[in-house]
């Protein structure tokens, strides 16, 4: 089976703890309780950006050996704001293959297929009144995602798309990510990000023929959503 969820702000290598924000005392064994109740080796999870708050990939290996060795199944993580460790695709797999954590790879430029679902998908972008800075940026992660869906369609099943950045946000909708979407047929987007206050502004459901879903884990209890069985 095929689950997601976002925003898992781990610290064990960085001084950033995430209890003081409301809603995320024992948020660790929570997800830990939670995730393992009901996922097995054979599943996999797609993780929506942020996952770790370390600065540099090696700063990284605490975090990384937590999601690899106390939660089950096998992991997709897609870039997020927050993760400043991240590096290039060669540098970021040759890490994970020296320290042994097998059961994590990366989604950026490429998809996978899990079932009959093809996960596809990048970190986005948000754009703010327009600034150029952020259309260079959009166009970037618009490229990145339509090189994803192209990957994801030489493989066949439903192309499924996992951003970090929300695409829409109450009215507001990021066309350059949503026409790509669009272009490719892509009827489902799960996406995060939103904390807080910030959550009553998501949208979870159909707009412009998409169905959207907000999974940062404070949204969803740090519980992993279902994608399919």
């Amino acid at each position: 089976m095929l689950y997601t969820i976002g925003d898992l702000h781990l610290s064990f290598g960085s001084d950033k703890p995430m209890d003081i924000f409301a809603g995320w005392s024992n948020h660790i064994e929570r997800l830990k309780e939670n995730w393992n109740s009901k996922i097995t080796s054979d599943d996999t999870v797609v993780l929506l950006g942020d996952h770790s708050w370390a600065l540099k990939l090696t700063e990284s290996k605490n975090d990384l050996e937590f999601i690899h060795k106390e939660l089950n199944g096998k992991k997709i993580f897609v870039k997020g704001n927050h993760d400043l460790w991240w590096q290039t695709m060669n540098k970021n797999k040759v890490f994970v293959e020296e320290n042994g954590f097998d059961s994590i790879c990366f989604l950026f430029n490429n998809a996978f297929k899990v079932g009959n679902i093809t996960v596809c998908g990048t970190r986005g972008w948000i754009s703010e009144n327009g600034e150029p800075a952020d259309q260079k940026i959009l166009a970037r992660e618009a490229g990145r995602l339509e090189a994803s869906l192209s990957a994801g369609a030489k493989l066949g099943g439903e192309l499924v798309a996992f951003i970090h950045y929300p695409p829409v946000y109450r009215s507001e909708e990021n066309r350059p990510i949503i026409e790509v979407l669009q272009k490719y047929g892509v009827r489902r987007c799960y996406y995060a990000h939103l904390h807080g206050p910030s959550i009553r502004g998501a949208v979870n459901g159909e707009r412009g023929g998409i169905e959207y879903r907000l999974v940062s884990a404070d949204s969803v209890g740090f519980d992993p959503v279902m994608v399919n069985e």
